[in-house]
């Protein structure tokens, strides 16, 4: 394979502070995919993560339960990494900012900066923040409330050491229009630089004296290095940075990172502080930092307090690794917060892993040994038919890194699984049963199971970043093995005589949501749902309104164009669709709208086919407020024309674009 050259990511480090929920877990998993990748395509990759362990939160919880600070972070920094590993995550490094050479370091830096007087002593006094570990203004609160958590302030005076934030600030703005694609999505930067960049920088406190759990001042014992500047650095110490001179080769060889990957939260101390430090230092800035969205609750963030914390281990518990990785790098869109509950994520292995690409390798295995003792050979017994399918796997490779290059990995997800439904179309045009049946067409049937066979190891081998155990296990039911990058754009490698497994297990089993949800609730894992909630799942409201009623059709409420302009609607693309169990009315469907997919249930059941929706172009209500249909939360509506038909009976029909238009399109 030609190799690339060097790759350097790395992960926000999470505050070692307690046990992280699926929400903590989705960057992990989003990293590991793309780090995954890019050793794919020849990439060598350096990938770190770690842990974030000094502060004063640690060192009151440590308090608490009786224990040292260090004893503390020991025991949370192992249960992050346990989590981190049991979700198959594939870094290099695991840094803890309790490690020896990070703090050696540290110290080194911050004699550095003060050195050259980019940091002075003085006091601060302000409303502070424990959880968040964070001072404020009066005017940055919100409610008299932390901006950030929420969490009631409190005012604190203490003598500090300051960093003189203003003094880069200029450099910092001109270096963002030399470097457009520095911060991405763009909207984060923009975020930046007209709340924080533009009002004017303020000098950023970097020690405490009101706590001791952290890295000393060599010069002043009394402080410690506070937050940032301590957990920054993480970045370059891990490979090997020494502020004397003496940096190791794997440093030389990895700065600057080729992209930091952080959540949305953490963004301003990742593209405001941490490039300022880097300046300061003399140090090369990294070439990208992407600000992941959130993954929500039910659409609130997630909280121990409010109750509705989901962790990785009970999912993976209830459903594998790789369905949980799928659903987490499938879910989440780009730039807007994705949802999560229990509901959505059964239903899309339902949807997706079981129907959509366990079925195609069930079925085409099972194929193979049936009429041919597992024996695969292409007889050259073409077919226009095969040539949409082979130019749709020959073209997925290049599509698929396309979206990864620039983050889009659940759209990279979205091609992989349109050639799959592809394929699986393409069982239902050739009819494989039927051809069986006349001797004369064994040559045809041969060459369509080839195709297939050969469909399943590209989808599979690009597949493998995203599930590694799972397309692996793929591609050995195909008598094969994951295949290279450079080979992923051919069509027709298999060797002739290649043989099936004897017995194909399915890769994922079908889901029954409703044991699952009751055994979740024995457990105490999640609530009951409360009786006013029951009722609506049993006669939901939503349901009830697809009936359209024309009572009242000559009575108009007159809106402005303020009322419509609230309404947002787009161009939908269905992916997949399928019947609701136990509700004739129901479809529910998968609709890729610009660069999100979302779950859409409609009472359409009697007018349309689950079969003829699939690729259809509709129209979608984009901001219409989720609503649970049968358990399965709705993200948003069709729009559809109806009417009385002359026996009395209703039409209804979707509205669709007069012409192909991209999915996300805006309608006004």
């Amino acid at each position: 394979m030609y190799k690339r050259g060097k790759y350097y990511l790395t992960t926000a480090i999470p505050y070692a502070s307690g046990k992280p929920h699926i929400g903590n877990t989705y960057e992990i998993v989003l990293s590991d995919a793309l780090a995954r990748a890019k050793r794919m395509q020849g990439y060598d990759v350096f990938f770190q993560t770690g842990t974030d362990e000094h502060g004063e939160k640690v060192q009151l919880k440590a308090k608490a339960q009786g224990i040292t600070p260090k004893e503390y972070v020991d025991n949370a920094a192992g249960e992050i990494k346990r989590i981190w590993d049991l979700m198959n995550s594939s870094y290099d490094r695991f840094i803890r900012t309790t490690d020896a050479d990070h703090e050696a370091q540290v110290k080194k830096i911050f004699n550095k900066l003060y050195e050259q007087g980019d940091i002075y002593k003085g006091s601060y006094k302000g409303w502070y923040c424990t959880p968040c570990e964070s001072f404020w203004t009066e005017s940055q609160l919100v409610d008299g409330k932390c901006p950030d958590c929420g969490k009631e302030v409190k005012m604190a005076e203490e003598e500090a050491y300051f960093f003189k934030m203003s003094k880069y600030a200029d450099r910092l703005m001109k270096y963002y229009d030399e470097h457009p694609d520095f911060i991405v999505p763009v909207s984060r930067k923009n975020e930046m630089v007209n709340n924080f960049l533009k009002p004017g920088l303020q000098d950023l406190c970097v020690t405490r004296t009101s706590f001791d759990w952290g890295i000393p001042v060599d010069f002043d014992k009394r402080h410690v290095v506070y937050v940032w500047l301590d957990a920054l650095p993480n970045y370059i110490t891990g490979i090997g940075y020494d502020q004397d001179g003496n940096s190791s080769d794997l440093y030389k060889k990895e700065w600057p990172a080729d992209v930091h990957i952080i959540g949305k939260d953490i963004v301003r101390f990742h593209v405001i502080y941490w490039p300022i430090f880097l300046m300061a230092l003399g140090l090369p800035l990294p070439k990208q930092i992407y600000g992941h969205p959130w993954l929500l609750q039910d659409g609130g963030k997630m909280s121990k307090s409010k109750g509705n914390v989901i962790y990785a281990d009970d999912l993976v518990e209830y459903f594998g690794v790789d369905a949980v990785r799928y659903f987490l790098l499938s879910q989440m869109p780009f730039d807007n917060d994705g949802i999560i509950n229990w509901d959505i994520v059964i239903d899309t292995i339902n949807s997706e892993l079981v129907n959509v690409y366990g079925n195609l390798v069930q079925r085409t295995v099972a194929m193979t040994n049936k009429y041919f003792g597992g024996t695969l050979e292409d007889k050259g017994a073409f077919e226009p038919v095969d040539d949409e399918l082979k130019v749709a796997a020959k073209a997925l490779r290049d599509r698929v890194f396309a979206k990864l290059d620039s983050y889009h990995v659940a759209d990279a997800l979205g091609e992989i699984f349109s050639v799959i439904r592809r394929a699986n179309k393409y069982i239902d045009e050739t009819m494989p049963w039927v051809l069986a049946k006349d001797e004369a067409k064994h040559d045809r049937l041969r060459t369509v199971l080839y195709n297939l066979t050969e469909t399943i190891v590209i989808v599979s081998s690009l597949l493998s970043p995203f599930m590694p155990d799972t397309a692996k296990k793929a591609v050995e039911q195909c008598g094969a093995s994951l295949r290279e990058y450079d080979d992923l754009d051919k069509f027709g490698l298999l060797a002739n005589g290649t043989k099936v497994t004897e017995k194909p297990e399915y890769l994922f089993a079908r889901l029954d949501g409703a044991k699952i949800k009751a055994d979740l609730v024995k457990r105490g894992i999640v609530k009951e749902e409360k009786e006013e909630n029951m009722e609506e799942t049993k006669a939901p409201k939503a349901e009830q309104k697809q009936e359209v009623k024309e009572e009242n059709a000559n009575v108009v409420d007159i809106i402005t164009i303020d009322d419509f302009m609230k309404i947002k609607l787009r161009v939908g693309e269905i992916l997949t669709a399928e019947k609701v169990e136990k509700a004739d009315k129901l479809l529910k469907f998968s609709v890729k709208i610009g660069e999100e997919t979302r779950t859409i249930v409609s009472g359409i059941a009697q007018y349309y086919t689950p079969e003829e929706m699939v690729g259809k172009k509709v129209v979608v209500v984009f901001n219409l407020k989720p609503a649970k249909l049968r358990g399965i939360e709705s993200q948003g509506m069709l729009l559809c024309a109806c009417y009385d038909k002359e026996d009395g009976t209703q039409e209804v029909v979707l509205v669709s674009p007069e012409k192909p238009v991209p999915s996300g399109s805006v309608v006004r």
